[in-house]
């Protein structure tokens, strides 16, 4: 309940700020695309030297607003699915992504940005196993890119990584070493905008 609780914040917030935006001078729309996705280094002991992963491809798609043209303020509320390849592990994760991003054009139809992105982890998982003990629900990360926009249509390019230490903690087959992951993002995320 608690969590449920949470994410209608996070939605009442991110509904009212496309609806304060949507006047002159600033848009809403869609937007959805890849990402490039590793999370962070897989410890099979306390003692165990680190085991780096393989990025995979996962998916996004979501909401944006935008207020303002040269200089633009652009809140987003994003669904966003990614895989991590450890061995012959596999670490799954959903949540939502909530970018606060601040952009100013710098030549022509190109622009860059930056600013905090706020994650809720929905659900994760790894090696089939459904993680539950992770440190923290809410996490915060940094995005930073550039953008080409033709009219209604946009491209962007953005790196993102985690701030917060988030790691998971589970028992391994023999129940006595404690296995340690970090879930914290990082990866390349390319997405198609449109204005509606």
């Amino acid at each position: 309940m608690k969590n449920f609780k949470k994410i209608i914040l996070l939605l009442v917030f991110t509904s009212s700020s496309i609806f304060v935006w949507s006047q002159s001078d600033s848009s809403y729309g869609i937007k959805a695309g890849l990402n490039y996705n590793a999370n962070g280094d897989y410890f099979e002991s306390i003692n165990a030297t680190a085991q780096n992963p393989d990025r995979n491809i996962g998916f996004h798609i979501g909401v944006f607003g935008k207020l303002g043209n040269t200089l633009y303020f652009r809140p987003e509320l994003v669904y966003t699915n990614t895989k991590s390849d450890y061995n012959n592990s596999d670490f799954k994760m959903q949540k939502i992504d909530a970018p606060l991003l601040v952009g100013i054009k710098v030549i022509g139809p190109i622009s860059v940005f930056a600013g905090p992105s706020f994650q809720y982890i929905l659900d994760s998982e790894f090696d089939g196993i459904s993680i539950d003990n992770l440190e923290n629900d809410i996490t915060v990360g940094l995005n930073f890119g550039a953008a080409i926009n033709f009219k209604k249509f946009a491209i962007d390019v953005r790196y993102e990584r985690g701030f917060s230490n988030n790691e998971a903690q589970f028992l391994n087959n023999n129940n006595i070493d404690t296995s340690r992951l970090d879930t914290r993002p990082s990866q390349l995320i390319l997405s198609l905008s449109i204005a509606l």
